[in-house]
């Protein structure tokens, strides 16, 4: 890739833009500033996370992700770090796979429990097993991330995107997802409110007819 082209592309994902075929486009608004009612999804320890228990929070991490997707896999300790780090805060993390099972063999419940284990993690992971919750907010890849609010019995997509800018490398990367629930937590406005998610693409099924 030339340097020029190099430098489009990132002013493009500056500008919360995108390029499609050559052709720079908007990234889609999706569910930013929108709301959604509370929630209860099952994690792999076969428990609910449930937004009516939530009384002390002030806002979730959602974090699309799945067990085959390798980009999404560069970032299990990165979100360790951050469910660490905010949940005594206020503010946990929840990663959710929303992914076709049938399509996908790999992402059914027990092999999510595998991996929830042989990994370590130390944030709730939940099987959206019908896919509405990923439909709700409108999640397009994993990982993708939506920040989400307490506002009365509603929950705020106040950030939406991705983690990091950078998969590979994290002691590179600029935070997203970090400095966004930092000013939140300061209640300030979010500077960089929207940016573009990259990974696998969640395979939604097709409803079916009644």
């Amino acid at each position: 890739m030339s340097i020029g082209r190099i430098l489009l592309f990132a002013l493009a994902i500056l500008l919360n833009f995108k390029r499609i075929d050559g052709q720079i486009t908007p990234i889609s608004q999706g569910m930013l500033g929108k709301s959604i009612p509370g929630f209860s999804l099952k994690t792999v320890n076969k428990g609910l996370f449930q937004t009516t228990n939530l009384k002390e929070v002030k806002g979730i991490m959602v974090v699309f992700t799945c067990n085959h997707c390798p980009f999404a896999k560069l970032y299990t300790q990165r979100l360790n770090q951050l469910h660490q780090k905010y949940a005594p805060l206020g503010v946990p993390l929840l990663a959710v796979n929303s992914m076709d099972t049938i399509v996908y063999e790999e992402e059914i419940f027990s092999a999510m429990q595998k991996r929830a284990t042989s990994e370590g993690f130390v944030f709730p992971y939940a099987q959206d097993a019908d896919q509405s919750f990923g439909r709700t907010l409108q999640a397009e890849h994993t990982p993708q991330v939506f920040l989400l609010w307490k506002n009365n019995e509603q929950w705020i997509v106040k950030y939406m995107g991705s983690v990091d800018d950078n998969g590979e490398e994290p002691e590179k990367a600029d935070p997203f997802l970090a400095n966004a629930v930092d000013q939140m937590l300061q209640n300030q406005s979010i500077t960089v409110p929207l940016t573009e998610s990259f990974g696998c693409r969640i395979h939604y099924r097709k409803p079916s007819k009644p």
